[in-house]
């Protein structure tokens, strides 16, 4: 158990994701987890929306989204926002590693999910980064253009 002062940095998170279960999933986990989750959503247009009118610290974003590579898109949108992102899903876009700190592959557990989160909350304090998950890639480059 952690005591004294929250030094976390991800605190409020949207969730981007079009498969209802794992959505909910995500959602009550990470809430229960003491994050607050901003919204969860399953298209480009809603992510947008919420981007635009909300204060996030982290976008968890499917790649998949109905079909289409849409969770690029909302990566690109938060990448221009200032808004770190991480990829959740079968298959880490090689093109589009530039958005985001990582990938954490399909399937995975609501504990390497949380442990992902912590790996990029550190990383973007500059703190020592924890034990990577299983699952988890990290890219080269993070969303500041400086080598991970």
């Amino acid at each position: 158990m952690f005591f004294g002062k929250d030094r976390r940095v991800v605190h409020q998170i949207l969730v981007v994701e079009d498969e209802p279960l794992v959505a909910f999933d995500n959602e009550h986990f990470l809430t229960h987890a003491g994050y607050v989750v901003v919204d969860t959503v399953d298209s480009l247009g809603h992510a947008q929306s919420v981007l635009a009118s909300q204060v996030i610290d982290l976008v968890i974003a499917d790649v998949n989204l109905s079909g289409n590579r849409d969770g690029i898109a909302v990566a690109t949108e938060a990448h221009r926002r200032g808004i770190a992102v991480l990829f959740v899903t079968g298959s880490c876009p090689a093109d589009a590693r530039h958005l985001a700190y990582g990938c954490l592959a399909k399937p995975y557990s609501q504990r390497d999910l949380l442990s992902a989160i912590e790996v990029v909350d550190a990383i973007m304090r500059g703190a020592k980064v924890p034990r990577l998950p299983r699952g988890l890639s990290l890219f080269e480059r993070r969303m500041d253009g400086n080598a991970a």
